[in-house]
């Protein structure tokens, strides 16, 4: 298991082709989820320096907070509801500029601007989300949307 992280520079794409590997490193042969959401939250937190991240897991029909990197966070979200619950609930992962001008967002945080919020999916089922928020506004892109992608259908559920 690697320990400490090299943060990078360059391009977007550049910093996520030298993180992802760093991550896989780091939760590999570890069998614990919350461990391995732990490490992701911070790696991506440290390399990125966005304003939130973390992971929302499905419990009893609501998305439950999970480990997260920055401020204190809303605990429980419904299907449907804000970003998180809209991704939850359409199974794709949304992109949202401007938090402002989407319907029902939940502001956990007033510096948040926009978001990211990738579905977690195993076999048909969503069994969570990663949140990400930045206190910019059009943070994120398709760029993060690959990468994260990427990074969400490699975490293992089998121990949850």
């Amino acid at each position: 298991m690697a320990e400490d992280l090299t943060i990078h520079t360059g391009s977007k794409d550049a910093q996520y082709s030298a993180l992802l590997p760093q991550i896989e490193a780091i939760i590999a042969g570890e069998p614990d989820l919350i461990a391995n959401l732990s490490n992701i939250a911070a790696a991506l937190k440290e390399q990125f320096q966005w304003w939130w991240v973390g992971f929302y897991l499905v419990k009893n029909d609501e998305l439950v907070l999970g480990p997260f990197q920055g401020p204190v966070a809303c605990t429980r979200i419904r299907k449907g509801r804000g970003v998180c619950g809209a991704a939850w609930e359409q199974a794709v992962t949304l992109i949202v500029p401007d938090v402002e001008q989407f319907p029902g967002h939940i502001a956990c945080s007033s510096f948040s601007k926009s978001e990211i919020v990738v579905p977690i999916i195993r076999n048909g089922q969503v069994m969570g989300v990663l949140d990400v928020d930045s206190e910019k506004p059009d943070h994120f892109d398709a760029v993060d949307q690959q990468y994260l992608e990427t990074l969400v259908s490699r975490i293992s559920f089998s121990t949850f």
